[in-house]
């Protein structure tokens, strides 16, 4: 059977947020400090994209995953100091998250 709608109804959405009616009417402004994350080409599949796949940090967090997982894998005793430098401080980096992540959840049991 067809759907049949009667004037002023059928598929209707409305978000009702109050905070994003503000931040438009305000400009994004909310207090004395903000902080711009920058212009998107296509913001609607920016938050499609955060709502649906995952936050900023979570899709860091995966690509430094994927990252350590290939650097175990990879010589490096022939790469220059520098580069061996930058890999000791990205894999420092990965070690603190993992101490922070596993103190938080202590903290939580």
């Amino acid at each position: 059977m067809p759907n049949f709608y009667l004037p002023l109804s059928g598929n209707v959405r409305q978000d009702i947020n109050p905070w994003t009616w503000w931040t438009r009417i305000s400009n994004g402004q909310l207090g004395f400090i903000n902080i711009n994350m920058g212009k998107s080409s296509d913001p609607a599949l920016e938050q499609q994209i955060l709502d649906d796949v995952g936050s900023y940090g979570r899709q860091i967090g995966q690509l430094s995953d994927a990252l350590e997982a290939v650097l175990a894998h990879m010589k490096t005793d022939t790469w220059n100091s520098d580069a061996k430098e930058a890999v000791e401080a990205f894999k420092f980096q990965l070690a603190e998250i993992r101490r922070l992540k596993r103190s938080r959840a202590d903290s939580k049991t």
